[in-house]
This record gives structure tokens, C-alpha cells and sequence, in this order.
């Protein structure tokens, strides 16, 4: 079902005959106001996707006002497509450069839906909606090319992931550059076709419950290449939010932003673009390498995406920001079709890659090499029933009887990882729900807070649980039943989450802490490099020393980040692990020699963050040639 349209006639003679521009629309779905030039207008603007300004002010009954811009999609047709966020009559007051559409004004009347509205980021790492205090699971699905593939194929992939409880699949919304040369024969033409398919299939995915991922453009200097002024891409950016912010969907960027030369400029480009235009605030990030942590400083990001089943930097970098962290390329699994990339893995490895992940406080992106679209792959819907799959219904049917949205990482565990929910009580702590993964089959010591507490061992490849009998104290010890594969333990207190409110999300205040700077208390140094001037782009030699022995230090997470501030490109991330070899990408900085700040954070047993600098030269070698145009 297409956005419900209503032509401009009934809002150009709205006070004559009292009619509206849309008919009675539900709250959080897309209605289109459709504007057709006339004969003049259209000698006027031959080509309205370059020349027609079109907006329009939308007032809530509670007086909250939202600012759609219009798209042309197709020959003299102008639309304004809006989404209500709450039942009752709006206002609207149309701004454009066609005089015969500027200042005039109209209605929409609203109707209550079931929707509880877009996704927005909640309680610091987590998920919810945007009108109501339930909290979101994002578990997500990967198929690049879900805008290119036969409709058969795409009918079939929504339909099996619905069923199987995915609620994001993730795209390329122009595809691969073959792609896009035909989706924009010209920066400023685009196949309108092309868009109002996208448009089917985005509100298809909507009604089956899945938000559509977008990515704007592919990696290696795609978007720039393909809009090489900033005009050329804010014209760009402007269409992607007429079309797609009324319906459910989130922004990803690029892919692979590190493989662009100044590719944090241009990320702040457009993605203040999206900030400023987007009147639903939809979830901005974009895709990467290893983590898009580096561009979050620059203030539009609200997440950032991972890409990397590395947990000591899932781990430490969820001590860091206060913002949810999804891990889009955790690994994907090759069920079958094949693999051609060292992150494609057999489905043991993806599961323990998922719960690990898990354990590290991200929400999880699926991804299958019959299924995701990559470049060398095709889409085969044969491979939508893998084991994987399976296993990331069993993992979302776990969770989802959890309070996930308060479950943080958790530290006073030996033989696993864990996440839980400890809830201050006075001056005390309430323990209310412990989960630990259990990699490595074997003894497992838990610290809890004095309760009695249900034991189920969880398998995380049938989805079968194992009652056990209830414990009561301060130190759990078990093991699982049997060493055959992994599994999760989980500790609760059932009556107790049932008393909570049921989708409150302050019941735990999440502080995040204040890194430890002070050289002096810092336990440990950096005695590798140990050169003053560094090569870039070949093996660097990268040690730590620990200074301080203690229980804590005894079990350490290391990662290794480095930036050339003058460069303006950001931090990236160059290893983890307290030795090994390390390479220093060129890019880093515009001109050489240039001065490089290492930095090594680590953190103890305790989930304690350290964080030590270290200032080296970089030595001579070519500049990086820039391949976009500035404002």
C-alpha cells in the first residue's frame, strides 16, 4: 500500500469546499499532498529536482510543529509526504518558490494507531519508540542489494525474516556504483522509478514490522564521486528525507567511511544534513571499518555502529560513550553459499560472535553470505532458513523475556561474560537478573546480591532451558550440563521483574564513568614503540607493560587507538591486545611530517577504565590526495 495521495486541488480550495489534503490518516503512516505544475511553472523548471522549492510546516494539536521539504517525483509532479505522530487536526502552511502553491494552508485530520512510533535511542545503550516507554530489541538482517532484487526474491526475504523476528534489515538506497549510474544518470537526474520501487518496498517492510536501514552510497569515495559538490549531495540528502523520514526507518551513512579521503568531513556534511532536515530524528550513524566512535565527537551521530567481532574494543568502548551501539558486521555465516572474505564464518563461530557481542552491550546485525547481496554473492532466498537465522530467533526469544533494556556489562564473573541488572536500593544493591555466556564450557563463580534466585542453563543452539534448583546467597557455582558446546546461565528473581513497571526505563540509573587520566594511577605503560618517529602503512611493533600488579590487573582488555589532530580525520582504531604489530594508515594526516598521539585504554577484571598517551612523529611520505569539494 502506497502513501495515501490526495491531489493539490483540494488544498488550494480548502476554505471553499472544506475538504482536506489527505484522507484520515493513522499516527506514524505516510500521507502524500501531490503539487502538479502547470504549463508555465513547467517552462519555468525543466528540471524540478534542481529548481522547485517545496516545503511545508505541519502544527500538532499540541502545537509541536514538524518541517517536511518536498520531493518531485516525476514529471510535473511535486509531493509532500507526511506522517502524523499523534490523532487529531493539524495545521500546515505551504513555503515554495511557485507562487500559485506559496502561503496557502490546509488540514490533515489524524487517527490513533497502534504504532508505538519511530525508534529512538533510550536508556543510554538501549532501544525504545518515540511515543511510548516500551523498549525496542533490534536484531537485524543484512541484504545490500534489498532495493535491486526481483520482487519474488524481495517478498520472500521479508516475509521469512518477519517470521523469524527480524526487525531491521539493512541496504544500499542507490546501490553499488554500476547500480547508481542508472539510479543518477546525472547528479542532479534522478530515476524516479527507482525511488517510488525503494518507496513499495520500504512501507512493505513497515507493515511486516522491520525498519529499513538505509546506506546511502557505497564505500571508497562512492557518494563523493557520484555528487562531487556539496550542493549536489544536500540535494540528495534532501530527497532521502522527503521520501523516506515519514516512514520507519534509520540512516547509515556510507560504508566503510574510513576509505574516504577526508571522510570525516564529509560524514559531518551530511550527516548535520540529516540532523537539521529530518524533523522524526531518526537514528543517524553510519558504517565502517571497525566503529564509527571516531566521528562521534563532531555531535550528529546518535549510535554508533560496529563492525567487528573484536570484543576488547566492544567491551571497552561501551565504557566509554553513553549512546546504544549496534554491531552491524559482527561475521556473517556461510551456511553454504560460500565465502569470499575472512569474516565470513561457519555458524559456531557466528553464535558465539552473536553472544559475545551480546555480553559487550551491543544490539546485533545478522548477516548471511547467500543472503546479504554482497559484491561477489547473489541474493539466493534458499540460504534465509540457515542455522544462523535459527539461532537469532532462539537469541531474540531469550532476550525478549528479559528486562534487555536495562541489562548492562557486568564484571564480578569467572568462566564467562555477563550482563545484568543490580538496582541501587538505599545505600545497597538489588540484583534482579543476572545473563552469562559461557564460551568455554567449564566452572562458572558468580558474585550476586544476597537473593533467592531462579537457575535455568540456557542452550543457545535449540533454544531448550534447563531448570535447576533455586539458589540463595552471594556466590553462584555451577557448570553447565555438559561441555558438548556453549551456553548461557541465567539468574533471576521473577516476582521481582514482574513488580517493576513494566516497560519503565530509569529502574537503574546507567553513570558512566570518568576514564582514570593520571599517568601516576595508571597501572601499566607503554614501552612499544619505543622510537620517536614512526613509518606509516607497515608493522609497527605496539607493547604494554603492567607496573602494578593486583587480582584486577591480572585479567586486562586492551585497545590501541591513534590521531592526527591537525589531519582533522579523527582517531582510528590500530590494534588491541597488549602486543603485536600495528599499521598506521596515511590518511591520518594531510601532510607529513606530522605529529601522531597514540593512546592505549585498557580495561581491568573490574570494568576500570585507563587511558594513557603517548606523542610521536610520524614520518615523511606522499599526502593523501582529497576527493571532495568543501563548501
Amino acid at each position: 500500500m502506497m502513501p495515501r495521495r490526495w491531489p493539490v486541488l483540494a488544498l488550494l480550495s480548502l476554505t471553499a469546499w472544506g475538504q482536506t489534503p489527505c484522507p484520515p490518516t493513522p499516527a506514524y503512516s505516510p500521507c502524500d499532498i501531490v503539487f502538479e505544475l502547470n504549463e508555465e511553472e513547467a517552462r519555468a523548471h525543466p528540471n524540478p529536482y534542481v529548481s522547485v522549492q517545496l516545503e511545508a510546516e505541519f502544527r500538532s494539536p499540541r502545537f509541536r510543529t514538524l518541517r517536511m521539504p518536498g520531493f518531485w517525483d516525476g514529471g510535473r509532479r511535486m509531493v509532500i509526504r507526511f506522517a502524523p505522530t499523534e490523532a487529531g487536526t493539524w495545521d500546515f502552511r505551504v513555503s515554495s518558490n511557485v507562487r500559485r502553491w506559496d502561503r496557502s494552508t490546509g488540514q490533515i485530520q489524524a487517527t490513533a494507531s497502534n504504532s508505538p512510533g519511530f525508534v529512538r535511542p533510550r536508556n543510554v545503550h538501549h532501544w525504545g519508540y518515540s511515543d511510548s516507554n516500551d523498549p525496542h530489541l533490534w536484531m537485524g538482517d543484512t541484504c545490500y542489494r534489498f532495493a535491486f532484487v526481483p520482487e519474488e526474491i524481495f517478498e520472500k526475504l521479508i516475509t521469512v525474516r518477519a517470521a523469524q523476528k527480524f526487525n531491521h534489515i539493512r541496504g544500499l538506497v542507490i546501490g553499488s556504483e554500476e547500480d547508481a549510474a542508472a539510479v543518477f544518470p546525472s547528479p542532479d537526474h534522478p530515476n524516479v522509478e527507482h525511488f517510488q520501487k525503494l518507496d513499495r518496498r520500504i512501507l512493505a517492510m513497515n507493515r511486516k514490522g522491520i525498519v529499513a536501514d538505509l546506506i546511502l552510497a557505497g564505500d571508497r569515495n562512492h557518494l563523493a564521486k557520484l555528487f562531487p559538490s556539496w550542493q549536489q549531495r544536500e540535494r540528495y540528502i534532501r530527497y532521502l528525507v522527503a521520501r523516506y523520514a515519514p516512514m520507519h526507518i534509520t540512516w547509515q551513512g556510507v560504508q566503510e567511511f574510513e576509505e574516504y579521503d577526508r571522510g570525516r568531513e564529509l560524514l559531518k556534511e551530511i550527516g548535520s544534513l540529516l540532523q537539521k532536515l529530518d524533523p522524526y530524528d531518526h537514528p543517524r550513524s553510519t558504517h565502517t571499518l571497525a566503529t564509527s566512535s571516531p566521528l562521534y565527537r563532531d555531535g550528529w551521530m546518535t549510535h554508533i555502529v560496529h563492525r567487528s567481532s573484536d570484543d576488547q574494543l566492544g567491551a571497552i568502548e561501551h565504557q566509554l560513550y553513553p549512546v546504544p551501539f549496534v554491531n552491524v558486521e559482527l561475521g556473517y555465516e556461510d551456511s553454504g553459499a560460500g565465502r569470499s572474505d575472512p569474516h565470513h564464518v561457519d555458524t559456531d563461530t557466528f553464535r558465539r560472535r552473536l553472544w559475545n557481542a551480546t555480553m559487550n552491550g551491543q544490539y546485533p546485525t545478522f548477516g548471511n553470505t547467500g543472503t546479504y547481496g554482497g559484491s561477489r554473492l547473489a541474493v539466493d532466498p534458499k540460504y534465509l532458513e540457515s542455522p544462523g537465522a535459527r539461532q537469532m530467533t532462539i537469541w531474540y526469544d531469550f532476550f525478549s523475556k528479559t528486562r534487555y533494556w536495562e541489562l548492562e556489562p557486568y564484571f564480578d564473573v569467572d568462566g564467562g561474560r555477563a550482563v545484568a541488572l543490580v538496582r541501587p536500593r538505599g545505600e545497597e544493591a538489588e540484583g534482579i537478573e543476572y545473563v552469562v555466556y559461557v564460551e568455554k564450557p567449564g566452572p562458572v563463580e558468580l558474585l550476586v546480591e544476597r537473593h533467592s534466585y531462579s537457575v535455568v542453563w540456557f542452550n543457545p543452539i535449540t533454544g531448550e532451558s534447563f531448570k535447576q534448583k533455586d539458589f540463595k546467597g552471594t556466590r553462584f557455582t555451577g557448570h553447565p550440563p555438559n561441555s558438548a558446546h556453549d551456553w548461557v546461565l541465567h539468574l533471576f528473581r521473577e516476582g521481582r521483574k514482574r513488580s517493576l513497571q513494566a516497560y519503565y526505563f530509569e529502574s537503574r540509573p546507567i553513570v558512566m564513568q570518568e576514564p582514570e587520566l593520571n599517568p601516576k594511577n595508571v597501572p601499566y605503560e607503554i614501552v612499544e614503540p619505543a622510537e620517536e618517529i614512526l613509518p606509516v602503512a607497515v608493522p609497527v611493533k605496539y607493547a604494554a607493560r603492567i607496573t602494578r600488579q593486583t587480582r584486577a590487573t591480572r585479567s586486562m582488555m586492551w585497545l590501541w587507538t591513534g590521531e592526527v589532530t591537525e589531519g582533522g580525520q579523527g582517531f582510528r582504531v590500530l590494534a588491541t591486545g597488549q602486543e603485536g604489530q600495528m599499521r598506521i594508515p596515511p590518511a591520518l594526516a594531510a601532510r607529513y611530517p606530522a605529529v601522531f598521539n597514540l593512546r592505549l585504554a585498557a580495561m581491568n577484571a573490574n570494568g576500570k577504565i585507563y587511558i594513557l598517551d603517548r606523542v610521536y612523529k610520524l614520518a615523511d611520505t606522499a599526502p593523501v590526495p582529497s576527493g571532495i569539494s568543501s563548501r
